[in-house]
């Protein structure tokens, strides 16, 4: 008897670059019931015996008894053994229907004029058997009992026998027709049964075991599922139960209720070290060609602008919105492209998203909106100088609530720049909304709803049609509310940023400046800057008398010399 039991019969998965085929497992199979252990010692007492010229009994000594109790075999990946059902099955030629059964007619003959089958207790299913489709999952229960053939077999085991079938009668769908309901709320049984199958074309192979008294194979009941070996064409290798180095405890069904013990072990043959270097090499090889075949599919030659235009890619995500008064948010976004910016024809410049119901996070109500949009602009400038400072796009957006009365409120506006740097930015806008002093304001907004708009929302920054000098908001009375997240990738294309010999000349121009390095984060702040500081340099030596000036140009010169 074992000591110890493995009762882990789970399934492992193993992958593999080898050939399936040279997959092999040892299978040994033994009694370990009082019977047995009976009949061992009897016949280790006889032997005993007959070496000391006591008694001569070469019956007990024989083959059978040893094959009854114990049988040790080497199976191969798909490889047929016969139990002594099949071959008194397929020994009748008259019961043979289908070609294979013809084929393993064949092969049980060839076997009945040789010196017979090998194995005695162990036996296979292959992937072409009849049985398969019939055999049950294998499971241990929870007094490691396996499953015979004759259990039910589950509801995934009865839709999986038809996969293949199934999929030979698949038509292609028009995809002119709209599909009106792409989410089935209230599924029936049948469209759950047709609809919820694992469609994983596998091949599978069984190794059984006849565990029926001396004297009594070849019954169906007393046929047990020992191992289930599955594998894929992509090298995974599916074996339930694992192997072990601890025997699994097989206990039969019955009023004797046996004992068996079952070890599995791999017996692959391992590979040398120079047939693996020479698969690693054609493994290679054969990369590398896929490599270049793609490649010539692709093409070297890349989508680029034309000469003297910066392409700006963004593609964004309206990540969430937190700290405002009122639930079930949505927001209204809108781009706003400056002088020298243009976007496709068919661009849209404006989008809404879905509405969501905040969450609580902590002390603050969050909704999350994951919204994700795209966007592309042209930059052109046409008079380029030393005078003209780049304006980048801007993206105007407010958020609104709606209540159960259909009521919509205004409870924010912000905008956000367009980011002068390429790559990934995360950036949070504050938002602010108009704000009418009084109680009967506040009371509306509560029963009624709606609330100050602004007619213009550039009036947020900037607006595009003010021409003054100073904007002046002096009254205007506002309220902070809350803020709006945003996940920005910008990607940034130009012919000048490629070409090798422009990168290493002096910048001067204002498109040259609009590049992916570090420094043009703050072109623009750096260029006001200069101009405003030039300005006032200009306007100080105007005021000055021509003499001082004179003086104070020649003083700037021998203080430099």
């Amino acid at each position: 008897m074992a000591d110890s039991w493995n009762t882990d019969t789970g399934e492992a998965v193993y992958r593999s670059r080898d050939a399936v085929k040279n997959l092999r497992i040892r299978v040994r199979l033994e009694r370990v019931t009082s019977t047995a252990a009976l009949s061992k010692h009897l016949q280790q007492q006889v032997l005993s015996q007959q070496d000391r010229g006591a008694i001569e009994l070469e019956t007990l000594t024989s083959q059978g008894h040893t094959a009854d109790n114990e049988e040790e075999l080497e199976v191969g990946w798909q490889e047929k053994l016969f139990s002594q059902y099949e071959m008194e099955l397929f020994q009748n030629e008259a019961t043979c229907q289908t070609p294979l059964d013809r084929q393993y007619h064949a092969e049980v003959k060839a076997l009945n004029k040789a010196k017979g089958r090998r194995n005695h207790r162990i036996f296979t299913y292959t992937d072409h058997d009849r049985y398969t489709s019939c055999l049950p999952l294998h499971q241990l229960t929870s007094t490691d009992l396996l499953t015979t053939t004759k259990s039910s077999p589950t509801f995934l085991a009865e839709r999986m026998a038809s996969v293949r079938h199934r999929r030979q009668e698949r038509r292609t769908m028009d995809c002119s027709v709209p599909k009106s309901k792409i989410v089935n709320w209230e599924p029936t049984a049948e469209f759950v049964k047709s609809s919820h199958v694992v469609n994983n074309a596998m091949q599978t192979m069984h190794i059984m075991g006849d565990m029926a008294p001396p004297g009594r194979l070849g019954q169906k009941e007393n046929e047990y599922l020992l191992v289930t070996i599955k594998t894929d064409g992509s090298g995974t290798v599916i074996v339930k139960p694992d192997f072990n180095k601890e025997p699994y405890r097989i206990v039969t069904a019955g009023e004797k209720r046996e004992v068996w013990r079952l070890t599995l072990e791999n017996v692959c043959t391992t590979m040398q070290p120079e047939e693996k270097e020479r698969e690693q090499n054609m493994y290679k090889d054969l990369y590398i060609r896929h490599k270049e075949y793609l490649n010539s599919l692709v093409g070297q030659d890349f989508e680029m602008p034309p000469i003297g235009i910066l392409r700006y890619l963004m593609n964004g995500e309206i990540v969430s919105a937190k700290g405002f008064e009122y639930d079930n948010l949505y927001i209204h976004f809108f781009m706003e492209l400056p002088n020298n910016w243009s976007s496709l024809p068919l661009q849209s410049l404006s989008g809404v998203t879905q509405t969501c119901r905040a969450k609580t996070l902590g002390k603050e109500n969050v909704a999350f909106f994951s919204y994700p949009f795209s966007f592309e602009a042209f930059y052109m400038c046409e008079k380029e100088s030393e005078e003209s400072i780049p304006q980048w796009p801007v993206i105007y957006f407010k958020v609104l609530s709606l209540d159960s009365w259909q009521r919509f409120r205004t409870e924010g506006y912000g905008y956000l720049l367009f980011p002068a740097m390429p790559g990934r930015h995360t950036v949070t806008c504050h938002t602010w909304r108009p704000l009418q002093t009084g109680t009967v304001s506040a009371l509306r907004r509560f029963f009624i709803g709606g609330s100050p708009e602004l007619e213009d929302h550039s009036y947020v920054r900037i607006p595009g049609t003010f021409k003054g000098e100073r904007l002046s908001r002096f009254g205007f009375c506002t309220e902070t509310t809350g803020s709006v997240t945003f996940n920005l990738h910008c990607v940034q294309q130009a012919r000048a940023f490629v070409d090798a010999t422009m990168l290493k000349k002096r910048r001067q121009k204002v498109f040259d400046q609009l590049g992916g390095f570090s420094q043009q984060g703050a072109v623009c702040t750096i260029l006001e800057a200069f101009q405003r500081a030039r300005k006032k340099m200009q306007e100080a030596r105007e005021s000055l008398p021509r003499d001082l000036v004179h003086a104070t140009s020649q003083l700037q010169v021998e203080s430099s010399a």
